[in-house]
């Protein structure tokens, strides 16, 4: 449909749980009726761990269906990539593998960052726009579990990380593709964060950064989210003291729960820190629509993320507009 993106990249800190979330979007797509593609590229094998499959191999496989949609998922590594690359420009097959096992592919690799990452994202450039005997895409939309904030635009700016290496060429032609898709509006870079000072500073400089370079910013999606059991009034009586131990003891004692004065005290002293949390987080709320990007918000599951969870997760995703 027209406006909906072909590629969600997904991107967040360290440990604010981007992997889920991107998998959690791909199954909310698939759930619309999307035939999905997951990807990831760092090597973690994050995707069979959330959808508890073996690891992946460097093949697309099917890891959930819904009722008119599906997921496939693919492991991304550099190494297999060059291969895959050198056969397909070069049609060197066996000399290709000869070479790898040389260590030749490992050492230009490493040696060269931004072609690798030109490799990576050029398996997904391949993804996004392959189609089908009837012209169909074949896949509706392709999610990218991508490398963390700190390092996203190097990552996605390929054009930039290959300008010293390639100046002409099949390398720096793909990266010229790959840019024309990566800043296409069909494209969108999704930040997760939580709502704590150091992801959303990071999450500010990622937008700030992603957007000097041209890269479109998709949502900003807040994830792991514990609403507050207490009203704005008992939230004001906790935080100014006009809350006591005593009124706590007495308010307990009306449903027959008796607690001794000490109990009272580190009951009311939780509220507290109860509060205090709530209120720091609603400053980081504000910090973050200050930068004009869509917000969407995902609670935190106390039972933990497995797959009903991920599901729910994305019905929450797609109903707050991304898609």
């Amino acid at each position: 449909m027209a406006g909906e993106k072909r590629l969600h990249v997904v991107t967040g800190k360290g440990g604010t749980g981007k992997s889920t979330v991107a998998a959690a979007l791909a199954l909310g797509l698939a759930a619309e009726g999307k035939t999905v593609l997951l990807c990831e590229v760092e090597g973690r094998q994050g995707i069979a761990q959330l959808f508890d499959v073996p690891p992946l191999p460097y093949e697309e496989r099917q890891v959930a269906a819904t009722d008119d949609g599906a997921v496939y998922a693919l492991a991304i590594d550099a190494e297999s990539a060059l291969l895959e690359y050198l056969a397909m420009f070069y049609r060197l097959g066996r000399a290709g593998k000869a070479l790898d096992r040389f260590g030749v592919i490992d050492f230009a690799t490493t040696i060269a960052p931004g072609v690798r990452d030109v490799l990576l994202t050029g398996k997904v450039y391949e993804a996004v726009r392959r189609r089908e005997d009837d012209d169909s895409y074949t896949y509706d939309a392709v999610v990218l579990d991508a490398p963390p904030t700190g390092r996203i635009t190097r990552f996605l700016n390929v054009n930039e990380e290959v300008a010293g290496l390639a100046k002409a060429g099949p390398v720096r032609r793909q990266a010229d593709s790959i840019m024309t898709m990566m800043r296409s509006r069909r494209t969108a870079v999704h930040l997760v964060t939580l709502l704590e000072e150091m992801p959303v500073q990071e999450t500010m400089d990622a937008i700030n950064e992603l957007t000097d370079a041209g890269l479109g910013v998709g949502h900003v999606v807040v994830n792991q989210v514990l609403p507050s059991p207490l009203s704005d009034a008992a939230a004001e009586r906790i935080a100014s003291g006009a809350l006591t131990s005593t009124a706590v003891a007495k308010s307990l004692a009306r449903v027959d729960v008796e607690v001794e004065p000490q109990a009272a005290e580190a009951l009311l002293s939780e509220g507290r820190e109860h509060v205090a949390r709530q209120r720091l987080q609603a400053h980081q709320r504000a910090v973050l629509l200050e930068a004009g990007s869509p917000v969407v918000e995902l609670p935190h599951l106390e039972d933990g993320v497995d797959l009903g969870g991920l599901y729910a997760l994305g019905r929450r995703l797609v109903e707050g507009g991304v898609r």
